[in-house]
């Protein structure tokens, strides 16, 4: 890794700018498409995070129209000034992974990443981005991988947690050579597509069903891309678990191991343990860290992940996973902050480079 400036202060690897509504996008479609939006009002508003629900934004986050994450300057305020990062990396969580149509997801997909290109990134340099992809079309979600690949400033494609298929799938390795070959990690967010119910039992009546499950969701993904063989044919890629928690990573892994040493004859391609093979390739960020309020538990249930590379320093600005100021878990060793915020970030995320400081910001 190169030198990295005294000045750098980190990398705030999930942060989410909010689209004001679908009229944002309207400059960035053709005239077929914008008037289809407009005749047929679509709307594609995050069912995880309405935007006026109190769980979307904590209360001291919202602007005057009651909204966060409106415009940069706003975030930038809080997730770079004020909580002492110097760069951010946006994750866009407005839903063209809803549509059914695979010509509107292609369309809506790159209108969103021309938006977040123009009125994001080109507004301040600390700012990068992710790719959002249309998954429901694994050929366009190429073209668009290649298409947005020679602005660096882009650094990761984005998925939800809960789509159509496991990730591990192999008519999706498209997807995945092209962001090897590129040097972006996949980024799966928790969220869902709600093309099935969010639990294996069912659609659930409330929030906190949804919200719990999506762990769940996570523990699927990662036995997906882990027993396909998603490694052994991309053995660079990296996978960011974004918003995913982290203290049910550990079991998980026990019992994934437990059960690979008993059926590995079915995964002949799997020659080392599903433990090793994560620690090597997965990256997840620490908001929301769903451990107790006991400092020391929390401090046990890491020392169970046997690694510190595998943690990523995140605010999930503007959501409501901690109050205050206090942007480092209790739980996490003073000793591991650099490494969170610094260190394995930019090992992580080869597109970081070079890199933006403190020094060299410019308003949005």
């Amino acid at each position: 890794m190169a030198d990295v400036p005294s000045d750098f202060l980190g990398v705030d690897c999930d942060v989410h700018p909010s689209l004001p509504g679908m009229y944002a996008l309207l400059p960035y479609l053709d005239d077929h498409w914008r008037e289809t939006v407009i005749e047929r009002e679509v709307n594609l508003e995050s069912q995880s995070y309405p935007p006026n629900a109190p769980i979307t934004a904590r209360p001291d986050l919202r602007g005057k129209d009651g909204r966060a994450g409106i415009e940069p300057s706003q975030l930038t305020a809080v997730t770079l000034d004020r909580w002492g990062s110097s760069l951010a990396i946006l994750n866009c969580l407005y839903g063209v992974q809803l549509v059914m149509s695979e010509d509107m997801a292609v369309v809506l997909a790159r209108a969103l990443n021309d938006w977040i290109a123009k009125e994001w990134l080109d507004r301040d340099p600390r700012l990068r981005a992710s790719i959002v992809i249309p998954i429901q079309s694994v050929e366009r979600s190429v073209e668009e991988i290649e298409r947005l690949a020679a602005d660096r400033r882009f650094v990761q494609v984005l998925v939800l947690c809960m789509g159509e298929t496991p990730l591990g799938r192999r008519h999706l390795w498209p997807i995945w050579e092209a962001a090897q070959r590129h040097k972006m990690p996949l980024g799966i967010h928790a969220g869902s597509a709600y093309r099935h119910p969010v639990t294996s039992l069912g659609w659930p009546s409330y929030y906190i069903e949804d919200y719990s499950a999506q762990s769940l969701g996570f523990q699927g993904q990662v036995a997906s891309l882990i027993t396909e063989g998603v490694f052994q044919k991309y053995p660079e890629l990296k996978v960011v678990l974004l918003e995913s928690g982290v203290t049910w990573l550990a079991p998980f892994l026990w019992r994934l191991g437990k059960f690979w040493r008993g059926v590995r004859s079915e995964v002949p391609w799997l020659t080392r343990p599903p433990a090793d093979i994560l620690r090597d390739h997965f990256r997840l960020t620490i908001q929301p860290l769903d451990g107790p309020d006991d400092i020391a538990a929390v401090e046990r249930a890491l020392e169970h992940l046997h690694s510190e590379d595998v943690l990523l320093y995140a605010s999930d600005f503007p959501h409501w996973q901690f109050d205050g100021d206090a942007v480092m878990p209790p739980g996490i060793p003073a000793r591991l902050h650099r490494k969170l915020r610094i260190d394995n970030p930019l090992a992580t995320y080869p597109r970081l480079w070079p890199l933006a400081t403190q020094t060299n910001r410019t308003g949005g």
